[in-house]
Order: C-alpha cells, then structure tokens, then sequence
C-alpha cells in the first residue's frame, strides 16, 4: 500500500518586490475566437475588434513562453492553469491574489468564474484556511490589489455609477472587506478614473497607472488616479526623486504594468525605451520581452502573473 503525503505550499507575498520563488503565469494557449465588440471587457479590446488589430492567438503564446523562459532562468516555480478550450485565461491576476499567507478568491465578472477552477490543482496545495472567499457584495479583482509591506495599496471607484462601468472592478465593500482579514495592514484605497469608450482615459486597474518598483521606487501616471490629493499622497510617500512620470501614451500602453522577480530585477516589455533606460540608470536589471500583443487586451505583465511565493 503507497502512503501519500501531502504538503501544503506555503504561501508567502509581502509586498511586489521581494525575491520570487513561485508564481501562476496565465495561458493564451485556446484563447479562443476574437470577441465580440459586446463580449469584451474593456475600451482597449473593443478598439482592437473594430481596427481589426485584435491580437493572434499565436503571437500571444510567443510572448507568454517568453516571460516562462525568464523566470526558468531564475528559478522560479511557474504554475500554469489547465487549458480550457476557446477561453481567455491570459489575466491570472484577475482571478486570484496573495496577501500574507492567504490567497483570496476574486468576485470577477460573472462570465469568467471557470479561470479559478482551472487552477483549483494549485488551490488544492494551499491548507483550507488560508483561501478566502469574500461575501458576494465585494467586487475586488488582483490588479486593484498591492501588498506593500505595511500598507495594502486597493483601486476602487466609488462613484454612483460603479454599475455603469465595466471596467469598475473592484468596490469600497471589497476595500472593507480586506480591511477586516488584514486588521494590522493599513488599507489606502484610490480613486481610478474609468472610461467604458476611451482606453486613455481608463485606469482599468490599480497596476494600469502605478506600480511599486525596488524598495523605494515607483512608476505612476498622474490621470490614472481620480482625486489629486491621492496621486499625490503616493509622490509623497515614495518621494518625488524616486518617482517615474508615466505619460498617457505610456499608460495606454502599459508601462506601469512590469513585473518584479527582485527588487533589482524587472520584467519588462522591450518597447519600453525611457522606462527602462530609467530603470537601468537606477541599478535594475531589466529583463526584455515581446508582449505588445498581450497590452491590446488593456493588461500586461502582472495581470498575467499571480505571485505565491516571495522571500
């Protein structure tokens, strides 16, 4: 008779930075026919439908087995979700995040629940107290969502016409709701600005218009955020001197979007010249890939990635 051992995994995210040891990377392998202008979820796709630009399948994959290949390079443990077929499972992030030791489950649009079963064999390692399920009112997504060591930065919107907006994913009872599971974190929650028609007046998450980078650092698009005062409590906090200025061309394309293995090292897309120029001149190790195709989605590199494991 074999006796089976289960070990549970350990999951550890403190903030975006630290040293990367295992991570979900999301798949565009079977992504499916090229949606509808209806079906699609954001301004920057629906652009994409009607230019016929709409990214290949193929090129996707490309550009996904390229970030696979940096973090083999680092050794980083890549989990992937299993292959539905004629489904976007590209955004892990929006599905799922680590705070601490605990992952908690996103209340996504309907439509995409089956992206969280595809990655239940990685669930099924984490010890059943650690998985959170928010009560049904929170509507929170991973790319609102940033540990940052004592703070957990959260875009929101909280405007009476969050129902209106397709690209509002994450509401104030979310904020509320993380507050309670984190008592000891300090909870600092943004206004995004959202835009169903222009993706240059969208901020479709947190990530699409900031991002903490090193220990200190940080890149940031000023009309991303709603309310000045809070773009500007971040410059402060970071401190201006550390802070990267994002134009709105960078944001539509992404530039906030890198992904961090280390603090001295950054995933980055290589059409990125004064980002990583910047970045390079601040001692990062910047790690180049092709993922253009992926941005046309109005998501980059950490949309597709979901840490569970840092130092």
């Amino acid at each position: 008779m074999e006796l089976f051992i289960f070990i549970s995994m350990k999951l550890n995210v403190q903030n975006e930075t630290s040293r990367l040891r295992a991570v979900i990377l999301g798949t565009a392998q079977s992504n499916g026919p090229m949606p509808t202008i209806e079906d699609a979820y954001d301004p920057k796709s629906i652009q994409h439908i009607k230019a016929g630009t709409y990214p290949k399948e193929a090129d996707m994959i490309k550009e996904m087995d390229a970030v696979a290949e940096v973090f083999k390079k680092y050794d980083v443990t890549v989990y992937r979700p299993k292959v539905i077929e004629d489904y976007n499972q590209i955004f892990s992030r929006d599905i799922a995040f680590v705070i601490e030791d605990k992952l908690i489950k996103a209340n996504i649009l309907p439509d995409r629940e089956r992206e969280f079963e595809a990655i239940q064999y990685v669930i099924d390692q984490i010890e059943k107290d650690k998985l959170m399920i928010l009560p049904e009112e929170c509507h929170v997504e991973g790319g609102d969502v940033m540990p940052w060591n004592d703070y957990i930065f959260i875009g929101t919107y909280t405007g009476k016409d969050y129902p209106d907006y397709i690209t509002a994913r994450t509401n104030i009872e979310a904020v509320k709701a993380i507050q309670e599971i984190f008592p000891h974190k300090k909870v600092k929650a943004f206004e995004l600005r959202k835009s169903n028609t222009d993706p240059k007046e969208n901020a479709l998450h947190l990530d699409c218009c900031f991002q903490p980078v090193g220990k200190n650092k940080a890149i940031i698009h000023k009309n991303g955020f709603l309310i000045e005062s809070e773009y500007q409590w971040l410059v402060d906090f970071f401190g201006k001197e550390n802070i990267f200025e994002i134009t709105k061309e960078e944001m539509y394309n992404m530039n906030s979007n890198v992904f961090s293995i280390a603090d001295d090292v950054i995933i980055s897309e290589k059409n990125f010249t004064r980002l990583n120029t910047w970045l390079r001149k601040n001692g990062f190790t910047v790690e180049e890939v092709p993922y253009a195709e992926i941005a046309k989605q109005e998501g980059l590199l950490r949309c597709s990635t979901m840490p569970l494991i840092r130092d």
